[in-house]
């Protein structure tokens, strides 16, 4: 049996399932002020954000610390990357049920108990389960999502969006940058202090400031599908986080995606008997949203391992013939350029999609991104040309995010926002995981005779695979539903675009 909410025609909004639970969404003449909530969500997100990298630069501290090896301190990474990936389908289409700033906040705070359990963390394996609790911060983003559809004015939520947006990977480059000054200082414990008071101050900005939606998906908890989806994602993140360590063609890493393909196809034939499924597979199919899914996975791709790789040249010391000696907070600053290029593009990416839909955005970003990529590979022997390369990106990056997070929300309808939008952040997710353990393993693939240090090719042929893979993600992002150029009209109400053509949002 299909899904009932795939079977009500996505136009007809009217359509709801009672009064109080699937109200339409406010009118801009309806609206108070935005700045305050609109504040309070970015807060929100923001503390998730930097929460996902800060610990990245202490690494080598915890594993000195810890006395552990080098496979054991990367779960502090991978013990958050998979419990966000879970709890951002799951809270996603929760808060779609039971209200998105409930959810929200109930999400935030058990990212703030797992932020003091990793404050308070006395060994390697406490940290590590800390880390794993702060992983359900990961639904503020499609939470956050919905609430600007449901309760901004029609005509700010392209740009609202993209400035949330932004603060994904605004987040990630500035927690590669903080750290340094905190440890030097502190201790790597600071850091979760830190982050502890960001969050803290998003739970009470969403509780002072953000109105419960009227908004609802009414249903029950799909939990077979909570059960396998959870099963699956976990499987293939698992695979690709230890693929480099436990050899990429060895029978556990082979296992693990063989079980991920099964449980995910499982998962799929169940959703689509169910009537009250976790994941509507019809929306999936959708061409706007598959597109969007599609183009996501390979940006992630392409883009993250410049997250990674970019401070690691610039640590790399001038004897080895590249990099630039750089300290741990010296490599940061290659990152800041990013982070600025990227909170002006998101807004502008914004208003663009606003204006003429937000395909051209998204190609865009693609293209740019190739261009940052490609300055890169052939000129990151000096200083000047990594500082261009990291704001071109930025921009592709903030382009990017903003016209993903659009497109989605604007080919579904309000009541599945979350949902939509949560599935398209694991694709992001997954491409990034991905792209960054290759990026990785080229990198270290190869290393200069008589040293430790890897060769510089390594570098540039990571750089170059990231360039090839957005101008695949450019194809994938062209061959979307719609025209590059759309009505003014047409792209400014979100709502609208909830038709199966797409061509609202270009």
């Amino acid at each position: 049996m299909s899904s009932c909410r795939a079977a009500r025609p996505p136009e007809d909004r009217s359509m709801t399932d009672s009064p109080t639970t699937s109200a339409a969404p406010p009118t801009a003449s309806e609206q108070p002020g935005v700045a305050a909530p609109f504040a309070a969500l970015l807060v929100a997100v923001l503390s998730f954000s930097l929460m996902q990298t800060m610990v990245v630069p202490a690494l080598p501290d915890l594993q000195r610390e810890f006395d552990t090896s080098t496979t054991v301190v990367s779960w502090v990474l991978s013990a958050f990357l998979l419990s966000a990936s879970v709890a951002t389908a799951l809270l996603g289409r929760v808060g779609d049920m039971f209200g998105k700033r409930r959810v929200l906040i109930a999400s935030l705070t058990v990212f703030a108990i797992g932020t003091l359990l990793a404050a308070l963390s006395t060994s390697i394996g406490m940290l590590i389960a800390a880390r794993a609790v702060q992983g359900v911060g990961s639904a503020a983003f499609p939470l956050a999502f919905g609430i600007v559809r449901d309760q901004f004015p029609r005509e700010r939520v392209p740009v609202a969006i993209g400035l949330i947006s932004s603060t994904f990977g605004i987040g990630f480059g500035v927690g590669l940058v903080v750290p340094g000054p905190i440890v030097d200082a502190l201790s790597w414990h600071w850091i979760f202090w830190f982050g502890l008071i960001v969050i803290v101050l998003g739970i009470l900005a969403v509780a002072a400031f953000i109105k419960e939606s009227p908004v609802r998906s009414p249903g029950r908890i799909d939990w077979a599908g909570v059960a396998l989806l959870s099963a699956g994602v976990v499987a293939l993140l698992l695979a690709i986080s230890e693929g480099k360590s436990w050899g990429w063609a060895s029978p556990g890493v082979i296992g693990l995606f063989v079980a991920a393909v099964v449980l995910l196809v499982v998962f799929v034939a169940v959703e689509r008997r169910l009537s009250e499924p976790l994941i509507d597979i019809e929306l999936l199919r959708r061409p706007a949203v598959a597109t969007s899914h599609v183009t996501a996975l390979i940006i992630g791709f392409g883009m993250y391992g410049a997250f990674t790789l970019v401070p690691l040249l610039a640590q790399t010391p001038t004897r080895s013939g590249y990099g630039f000696g750089a300290s741990v907070t010296e490599s940061g600053l290659f990152m800041v350029p990013m982070a600025v290029t990227m909170l002006i593009a998101s807004p502008l990416a914004g208003r663009i999609g606003a204006a003429v839909g937000f395909k051209l955005p998204l190609v865009l970003a693609c293209l740019i991104g190739v261009v940052g990529f490609a300055i890169y590979a052939g000129a990151h022997d000096t200083e000047w040309a990594m500082y261009v390369g990291s704001a071109v990106l930025g921009i592709g990056v903030g382009f990017a995010f903003a016209a993903l997070a659009n497109l989605v929300v604007g080919a579904v309808d309000p009541r599945q926002t979350g949902e939509a939008t949560g599935i398209n952040t694991i694709m992001r997710t997954i491409g990034g995981s991905l792209g960054a353990q290759i990026a990785a393993s080229l990198v270290a693939s190869k290393t200069i005779a008589g040293t430790r240090f890897a060769a510089e090719s390594g570098y540039t042929t990571a750089f170059v695979m990231s360039a090839v893979a957005l101008g695949v993600a450019t194809l994938a992002a062209l061959a979307g539903p719609g025209r590059l150029l759309a009505a003014r009209a047409k792209a400014a109400d979100p709502g609208t675009a909830a038709r199966p053509s797409g061509s609202t949002t270009g």
